[in-house]
Order: structure tokens, then C-alpha cells, then sequence
């Protein structure tokens, strides 16, 4: 017994300590003591209409859309939806994106950016501008930030997430059957 207790002092002196920073990573590998995502808690990385809704894939690999597409005026500063670390800044296939991994276990990205304004594990504060927007999806108009969120390796529709202070209908759960009163 006494082995055992040694054993795991040895060990908890070995793993370093971690922080709220840490949460993101802790929840994405199921990691117990990570906070849930904290849904309507985030605030919109820009302010525009929303000219594509989130669509889950079937499977992993299936189509679908994994966030929502935000029109905006290129150029635009897109801002942090939330406190965090920023877990990635930089090119994928010549494209810009930035990820930021939040406290509640949520990551954040950020597609199509015309600039990057952050680098990777900087700290960011809710509000702080990670960069610009660019023109958005490859012949997709208007112009729009790609907002795509995750929560312990799976897609989260990102709308679950941001505030909802003055935007009217939001949520449609199914279609009013008035004849079948």
C-alpha cells in the first residue's frame, strides 16, 4: 500500500501543474475535472448576418459544414469569442486560421483570415483582435469569418455558444403544425 502511495507522489511530482489554460486540452482528451462548454457565453468574434448555418457531418469524415460562415467586409478585425490560449496561428493549404483553446474545453477556430495578429500560446482575453478576415471559402460571396468550435473531439454548432443579446430567432426546433390542433 505504501508502494502505491510513493509511487503516485513520484508521479504527481513528475506531471507538471496545470492551469485553466490546460482546460481545453484536459476536456479534448477526456481528461475528468474539465468544465463543459459554457454555451451562450461567448460573445461574436464579428458583428454580421450568418449566410451559412452549421451542418454536422454523419460520420468523421463525411461532408458537412463544422461551424458557421459570418458575413463581414474583408478586412474586418476578428475578434477572441473568449478568453483562452491561442493552440494554433498559421497556414493550412496557404489558408489562415487560428484556434484558441478555452477554459470550459472548447476550441475555437477561426478560417480564412487575410492576417494573423497572435502567435501560438499567447494568451488571449475575450474581445482581442487575433487578426483580419479575408474573402472566406473558396467562391462562396460575400466575403465571411468561418467560425468553428469543438468540445472533447467532437463539432459543436458554434451558435450554441455566442450570446444572443438582440438577435431574434435563433433557435427552431421543429415546424408549427397548426392543423393538427
Amino acid at each position: 500500500m505504501r508502494i502505491a502511495a510513493a509511487l503516485g507522489l513520484i508521479l504527481a511530482s513528475l506531471i507538471p501543474a496545470t492551469g485553466a489554460a490546460d482546460a481545453g486540452l484536459r476536456a479534448r482528451e477526456g481528461v475528468a475535472g474539465a468544465a463543459g462548454p459554457e454555451y451562450g457565453g461567448y460573445v461574436w468574434p464579428v458583428q454580421g448576418p450568418v449566410i451559412r448555418p452549421f451542418q454536422p457531418p454523419a460520420g468523421p469524415y463525411g461532408s458537412g459544414h463544422r461551424g458557421i460562415d459570418i458575413a463581414v467586409p474583408m478586412g474586418t478585425p476578428v475578434r477572441a469569442a473568449g478568453d483562452g490560449v491561442v493552440a494554433f496561428a498559421g497556414a493550412v493549404a496557404g489558408e489562415r486560421y487560428v484556434s484558441i483553446d478555452h477554459p470550459d474545453g472548447v476550441r475555437t477556430t477561426y478560417s480564412w483570415l487575410s492576417a494573423i495578429e497572435v502567435t501560438r500560446g499567447a494568451p488571449i482575453a475575450v474581445g482581442q483582435v487575433l487578426g483580419r478576415t479575408g474573402q472566406g471559402h473558396p467562391g462562396v460571396e460575400p466575403p465571411h469569418l468561418h467560425l468553428g468550435a469543438r468540445y472533447g473531439g467532437s463539432y459543436l454548432d458554434p451558435m450554441l455558444l455566442l450570446q444572443r443579446d438582440g438577435v431574434v430567432g435563433l433557435i427552431r426546433l421543429a415546424p408549427l403544425d397548426l392543423a393538427a390542433g
